[in-house]
């Protein structure tokens, strides 16, 4: 049985696919969320019509997801919460339609089919232009009361008092270790904007302004991962996103932040890299579309 899995994030939609755990065929379109939710909403649909022979629809949904419609969302994607996604995919397709929030599925796609595979519980960071995270235990997502649960990225850390973060408030780590965090403080200590890339062979060649934005943001995001497996004890962590691509410097960094507020139970957990990359979502949106339907 074929799927169609959609990834809908704050700068692409990307639409494939999905047979097994494989994602063939894929077609993408940029986002442009600065034109709107009904935009926004209207490349979804279209990327549903450009893909044909599949059974059912999958979706990784930027926001905050329940009953496939959007009941939150940041600044990142104006407008969009209170979108009603699945709606709009079932009456342009006629198959029945599964909304999850995008780092729910990837975290999905990880623990059943990617770096999470063969161990009872995992937690998913992804580490990207924001941060996002899911818990997945025996193969459920566990989404919480409010269908909240996985925000890591708007965990406080003392590392980011007074940075403003994507959500409205301050102090989260998001603004701190995420990828457009990091050029923006690397841009405001030195007027020069640079990519993390950039910024991460800045660090690696000794660069004092770069080692201390990149590698501090990496401290920051350790020590919240430490907090949280102090609360959710997560049989391995798996981290993915693009500030995963960083260096050693920026690993080491994150390892010395976990064990400054792990406790010695979860000290040796696993943090481990992704191996599924931008097919994590898809992946992941389809075995839940498969839990759910079949």
């Amino acid at each position: 049985m074929a799927l169609l899995s959609i990834d809908i994030g704050g700068t692409k939609i990307r639409a494939g696919l999905v047979e097994g755990d494989q994602v063939q065929e894929t077609v993408t379109f940029p986002t442009e969320a600065h034109k709107g939710a009904q935009h926004v909403l209207s490349v979804v649909v279209r990327a549903s019509e450009v893909l044909s022979g599949y059974d059912g629809i999958g979706v990784a949904c930027a926001g905050v997801v329940s009953e496939g419609k959007v009941i939150s969302a940041t600044s990142l994607l104006p407008g969009w919460a209170g979108t009603d996604v699945a709606g709009a995919l079932r009456e342009a397709s006629g198959v029945k339609v599964t909304v999850l929030g995008d780092v729910h599925a990837h975290g999905m796609g990880e623990a059943l089919c990617g770096a999470g595979r063969g161990y009872s519980s995992c937690l998913t960071v992804a580490v990207g232009t924001g941060i996002g995270g899911a818990f997945i235990d025996n193969g459920c997502i566990q989404r919480g009361a409010h269908a909240l649960a996985g925000h890591i990225g708007h965990i406080s850390t003392s590392y980011a008092e007074g940075l403003e973060c994507s959500c409205g408030r301050s102090g989260h780590v998001e603004p701190l270790a995420s990828g457009s965090g990091v050029m923006d403080r690397y841009e405001a200590l030195t007027g020069e904007r640079c990519d993390g890339r950039e910024i991460d062979r800045r660090a690696q060649a000794g660069e004092q302004n770069a080692v201390d934005v990149l590698y501090g943001s990496a401290r920051g995001l350790g020590e919240v991962l430490g907090s949280v497996a102090n609360v959710m004890d997560p049989a391995v962590f798996v981290l993915s996103g693009s500030m995963t691509r960083s260096g050693k410097g920026w690993w080491d960094s994150l390892a010395q932040g976990y064990a400054s507020s792990a406790m010695n139970l979860v000290r040796e957990t696993p943090i481990v890299l992704g191996t599924l990359g931008d097919d994590a979502p898809l992946i992941g949106a389809a075995m839940q579309w498969r839990k759910e339907w079949q």
